[in-house]
């Protein structure tokens, strides 16, 4: 409790799930704190869950509470640059985010991720392999439950994603292991440019014992040369790669054959590379990666982001409504292994979107083109054997009779989702349900 001497009064900046967490947090704590709450949402989520004695200011700031503080906590979604936060900052009063609390308070192994892409479904996988081999694991952070609830229960192993917010209020937090998986533009109204954003990512690295970079991002490296790197790879021979051994392509621990990229139910080039950091990761955090191969295989990814939601008869129906642009749609269909025919669904509200960069993965692929909602006819163009309907579900009662053993289904529909549904969840349960009546 030694950090805790000298703080008296804490600001709370931010409620909703994170902030609450925080909040309770600090309301068990042994030391005497005074608690206050700041929210410039009239009427924050989770105020009528606040504890007892814990004052909250909606609608606007108070610059006084803040400037009274011993220590302000604040939600990742209000950044450092914000004109009230710097003034805190000016006044030599630490400002720190809930990760930072959990780094304070945490007493068993960590291990962390983030990245542009792909961080939530390598968390995920990450401590289903880990549970599977036999540990306690408290999987949160940016997915799921906040960091401080996890704290809560017993664990051996906490795993957490991070995103670039939630490193810029993080100082102290020792992992066993931490991963950067790739960078692209993202969140530039929040940063200065691509280098301010990559320095933000790179903070997960601080004090990690084991840096777990992408050797087909060069972004992904840490600037310090003193760092214990471990290198995964799609293209190049790392620590963690695929080789392929007797016509079969295998994922491999240095130059070890683990299992062969055909077992994984996981669907895409890219969850291969999202296979190889959980390796990675688990490796060096000490984990028996034997106990949790099978769990590795059968796992078939979170809801709406290449999911496999029927898979009858060989032919495979596979969910990934959270491809709402281009890029997603193209990391989908990368490297896309078929012994039959794809079945593409695109189409929705294409955001003023150019869809010619489809174009030449499209090319590659045997493939039947079915475009639907409001935009589907922008992508008839891109390929010969583009079909359009008014809806999806035209769409799966038109192709469900021409199915045979090998081919796939896929929604990936590079597009949102709000001409027909509510959001991009409801379309793939839309989706889930019509697969389930024709698989």
């Amino acid at each position: 409790m030694d950090r805790w001497q000298n703080i008296h009064s804490v600001v709370v900046v931010g409620l909703g799930i994170t902030g609450l967490s925080v909040v309770k947090y600090l309301a068990k704590l042994p030391s005497e704190l005074t608690i206050k709450v700041i929210d410039t949402r009239k009427n924050p989520p989770g105020k009528e869950s606040l504890p007892e004695g814990v004052e909250l200011h909606s609608g606007g700031w108070h610059q006084e509470w803040l400037l009274a503080a011993d220590l302000v906590v604040i939600n990742p979604g209000i950044a450092l640059a914000t004109p009230e936060i710097q003034k805190v900052l000016a006044a030599g009063i630490p400002v720190v985010g809930d990760i930072e609390l959990f780094a304070w308070n945490v007493d068993k192994p960590v291990i962390a991720i983030t990245g542009s892409n792909g961080k939530s479904t390598v968390t995920d996988l990450t401590g289903v392999v880990a549970k599977a081999s036999g540990l306690k694991v408290g999987v949160g952070g940016n997915i799921g439950v906040p960091a401080l609830e996890l704290l809560n229960e017993e664990a051996d192993l906490y795993v957490l994603e991070l995103s670039s917010f939630q490193l810029e209020t993080t100082s102290s937090l020792k992992l066993k292991a931490a991963a950067f998986l790739n960078l692209s533009e993202d969140h530039m109204d929040r940063y200065e440019g691509m280098a301010d954003y990559r320095q933000a990512k790179l903070r997960i690295f601080d004090h990690a014992e084991s840096c777990i970079v992408n050797g087909d991002d060069c972004a992904t490296y840490p600037d310090a040369s003193n760092k214990n790197l471990v290198e995964f790879s799609l293209t190049k021979s790392t620590q963690f790669g695929v080789a392929f051994i007797g016509g079969r392509e295998y994922i491999c621990r240095q130059g070890k054959a683990l299992l062969a990229t055909d077992e994984l139910t996981l669907v895409g080039r890219h969850n291969v590379a999202n296979v190889l950091v959980v390796l990675a990761l688990l490796s060096e955090a000490g984990v028996n990666l034997e106990l949790g191969m099978n769990a590795l295989k059968s796992y078939n990814g979170l809801t709406h982001r290449c999911q496999v939601v029927a898979d009858n008869q060989g032919v495979k129906w596979v969910n990934d409504s959270k491809a709402t642009n281009v890029a997603s749609t193209l990391a989908a269909l990368s490297g896309l292994a078929l012994k039959g025919r794809l079945y593409l669904l695109v189409g929705g509200v294409g955001k003023g979107a150019d869809f010619s960069e489809l174009s030449p993965i499209f090319a590659n692929l045997n493939l039947q083109l079915c475009c639907f909602g409001e935009d589907g006819e922008q992508f008839m163009p891109l390929h010969s054997s583009a079909k359009c309907f008014d809806t999806m579900a035209q769409v799966v009662e038109w192709l469900s009779p021409k199915l045979v053993e090998g081919d796939m289904v896929l929604l990936s529909p590079a597009c949102a989702s709000f001409d027909q549904f509510n959001n991009f969840m409801a379309r793939g349960d839309a989706f889930t349900k019509l697969a389930q009546t024709y698989a």
